[in-house]
């Protein structure tokens, strides 16, 4: 089956209205593309390094002014949504969840993540997302009904057996929402997305966070879809934007039955 997706590329900040807004913006672009499907990156409504900022921004997953302003904007529109990940707080505990909402406007699964950003770069940067962050625990498909989706968060990217244990779930589709850092990005972010793709014969749906953000952090960009063979089919190197792809899963299983490495362990 045939459908076309949009990633959406942000340079978030610390103000969820204003990380709304910028969505529900581009997210009406894209709408004019004839789009089925948009997707957004991590740290869509909420970018900061700061846990006290984090405890107070972070909105409650059944009470969210910002995934209710997608939720309508899906229901509006008739068109399937993936928040690719934001900050969502229970009980002072924050979980950077994806979450998949329906025509109907309704949500329809979440995915938290499960590998934290636990790492001391060369050129100086450090992170350690397992002290403002509380670590998923499950792999999660959903049915899309063009195609099976797998979740993935950024970092979940560098463990090829999470990839593989949601092809062998029946994923058709990967997810992976990043906001990758440009250090990081520069040497890993093209190999690593097209090496999932290829060893699962899955379509790969990459939207990123770019720029310098209001912190100073700095995000690659090169949001990407790419093809179950590994080819790429849209990039947006750098700035605030969109890609567009047509998705065709027919090509997963067409490229599984001629090479059958999917099904040999």
């Amino acid at each position: 089956m045939k459908f076309t997706a949009a990633c959406l590329q942000l340079t978030s900040n610390d103000q969820p209205k204003e990380n709304l807004d910028q969505v529900l913006q581009l997210s009406e672009q894209a709408i004019k593309e004839k789009v089925d499907f948009i997707l957004t990156p991590e740290n869509t409504f909420l970018l900061t390094l700061d846990h006290e900022v984090l405890l107070k921004r972070s909105e409650n997953f059944d009470n969210s002014h910002c995934i209710e302003g997608i939720k309508k904007f899906s229901k509006n529109n008739s068109i399937w949504f993936l928040i690719g990940a934001t900050p969502i707080n229970i009980d002072n505990q924050i979980y950077n969840r994806s979450i998949l909402i329906n025509p109907e406007g309704e949500i329809v699964s979440h995915y938290d993540k499960i590998h934290m950003f636990d790492v001391n770069l060369p050129n100086g940067e450090s992170y350690k997302e397992s002290d403002k962050f509380k670590a998923g625990k499950e792999i999660i498909l959903s049915k899309l009904p063009w195609a099976n989706l797998g979740y993935s968060i950024c970092y979940d990217l560098r463990f090829p057996n999470h990839y593989r244990q949601l092809m062998k779930k029946g994923a058709d589709l990967l997810t992976v929402p990043s906001a990758f850092t440009k250090n990081t990005g520069e040497r890993h972010w093209h190999i690593l997305l097209r090496s999932r793709a290829i060893e699962n014969f899955c379509y790969v749906l990459a939207p990123a966070q770019t720029g310098k953000h209001f912190n100073g952090r700095e995000t690659y960009g090169h949001s990407l879809i790419i093809s179950p063979d590994g080819k790429i089919l849209a990039e947006k190197e750098n700035g605030i934007g969109f890609i567009v792809s047509e998705i065709d899963t027919e090509k997963v299983k067409k490229i599984r039955s001629e090479i059958p490495s999917t099904s040999l362990d």
